[in-house]
This record gives C-alpha cells, sequence and structure tokens, in this order.
C-alpha cells in the first residue's frame, strides 16, 4: 500500500471506531524501529515526551517504518508547540499530545496539526510529500484527513473540560495516560487509584457520544482487554523496553524453569 493510503487507512479506521494496537516505542535506534514494524502492531507510537527519541531519531524511524507499511504516532513534550507541525512534516500520522487540559490547549494543537481552514498549521512537509508520493497541491487538500490530532486526558482539569476538548472541531480523539490521572485524581499520591476506573468508563462514553475514539496507554494485555470493554479502541500496548524484558525472561524461564 502506498503512504497515503496507509494514513488515510488508518485515520478512518481509528475515526471509526476499529481497534488498533500500537505501542510505545522509548528506544530511538533505528534498528529497534526495524524489529518492532515486523511485528503484527498495526503502528509504532514513538515517545519523545518520556522515551529518548529526538527530532533525528523521529525523522528516521519514520522512514524506516515507511518500508515496511506501518505508520507512526509520536507523542511530543508537553508545550510542544510548533514542533507537532514538524512531526507531521517528517511524516507521522498523527500526533498524541500530552497535557491537553483546556479548550484553549485543544484549539492550538488543532491550529499546529491543521492547515486552514481548521487550522493555521505551517507550509512545509519536507520529508512527508516525498514519502507520500502526492504532489504538494494533492498533499496540501489531503493533509487533514490523512493526520491525527489526538489530545491526551490525564488530569482532574482535563475531566472537567472533557466534553468541551471533545467538541473542537480537528480533534479525532482522546487518549488517557492512566498514571498521571492516576496522580491527578489522588492529589500525587498513587500510580493506581481506583478512581482512574470509574473516570476511564467515563472518557470512553464521551468520547463516543462526540463520535470521536477513546484511546489509552495499556501496561498488560489483560489491562488492554479490559479497556475494550470499557469502549477504548486505540491502544499503546506495553512499550519496546516491556516486549524485551517480558520475552527474554520468558525464554530464560522456559529453558530454566520457573525457579531458574
Amino acid at each position: 500500500m502506498t503512504f497515503p493510503a496507509v494514513h488515510q487507512g488508518v485515520a478512518d479506521a481509528l475515526r471509526g471506531g476499529a481497534l488498533h494496537l500500537s505501542s510505545f516505542c522509548q528506544f530511538p535506534d533505528a534498528t529497534m524501529v526495524e524489529a518492532m514494524v515486523k511485528t503484527r502492531l498495526d503502528s509504532l507510537l514513538f515517545d519523545m515526551q518520556h522515551g529518548m527519541f529526538d527530532e533525528a531519531a523521529v525523522l528516521s524511524g519514520i522512514a524506516a517504518a515507511a518500508l515496511e507499511g506501518k505508520p507512526v504516532f509520536v507523542r511530543p513534550p508537553v508545550d510542544c508547540g510548533g514542533l507537532t507541525s514538524r512531526l507531521l512534516d517528517f511524516g507521522a500520522a498523527g500526533v498524541v499530545c500530552p497535557m491537553v487540559n483546556t479548550v484553549e490547549d485543544a484549539r492550538r494543537l488543532v491550529g499546529y496539526t491543521r492547515f486552514p481552514p481548521v487550522g493555521a498549521r505551517s507550509w512545509g512537509p519536507r520529508r512527508a510529500i516525498p514519502l507520500s508520493g502526492l504532489s504538494a497541491p494533492d498533499y496540501l487538500a489531503q493533509a487533514n484527513g490523512l493526520t491525527l490530532a489526538i489530545a491526551m486526558i490525564e488530569t482532574r482539569q482535563a475531566l472537567g473540560n472533557l466534553d468541551e476538548i471533545l467538541a473542537v472541531p480537528g480533534i479525532d480523539g482522546v487518549f488517557v495516560g492512566p498514571n498521571d490521572l492516576s496522580v491527578s485524581l489522588s492529589g500525587g499520591q498513587v500510580l493506581d487509584s481506583p478512581d482512574v476506573f470509574p473516570a476511564l468508563d467515563h472518557v470512553a462514553a464521551r468520547a463516543r457520544a462526540a463520535g470521536k475514539f477513546a484511546g489509552i496507554f495499556a501496561a498488560s494485555p489483560a489491562y488492554a482487554t479490559d479497556c475494550i470493554r470499557r469502549g477504548f479502541s486505540f491502544f499503546a500496548l506495553m512499550q519496546d523496553a516491556a516486549f524485551l524484558t517480558q520475552a527474554a525472561d520468558a525464554a530464560v524461564a522456559a529453558v530454566r524453569g520457573p525457579a531458574g
């Protein structure tokens, strides 16, 4: 499939609520990216907020993933401003923006990720155009439909503004960071507050009512399965580091036995 067909297929599927399994990538090495894109994951999610990805690693990683026909999402740092536009210029399928707490935050995200008249994204898709194979006019005409703007819901404040954030034109969906949400709801006490679970039900229900999708980080397959039941469809399933360590431990246990 061509780059625009891959991106349009992913965008249409996510907007339609289809199950989509991605994974947070912490390691910026291109060979790690190449290994991850050969798995059955639907996409990768490069982490610039807490992982080791910088702009150069994102640029090379998107190219490596494109060779396998896999889309890449990127989580930029907090208050990243124009970097979100730059990530789309690199050829990212979308951005998962952290700490979108207010309508103004959501509008700023749309402003950086959508060309007019929806937003105010500056023109300059230097890598996205050659990767896409589209002409510049065709890319301009299609870009707002090809890429996704996803707002992270991670605080009590964001929960209070959820309906207004979802109503912002150009926001495709929301994505819960359960650990940060727990920290916020517990007043900074714990990473696994029981108050998170009713909040997850609320986020999924309000996203569905707004005609948009809900995503979440799932630290385990069991957590992801539970969140599917709650109404989530877009997942960052575990992390590359977790896959690596769990596979290594499972292989050692298979040779030595569980006690080894």
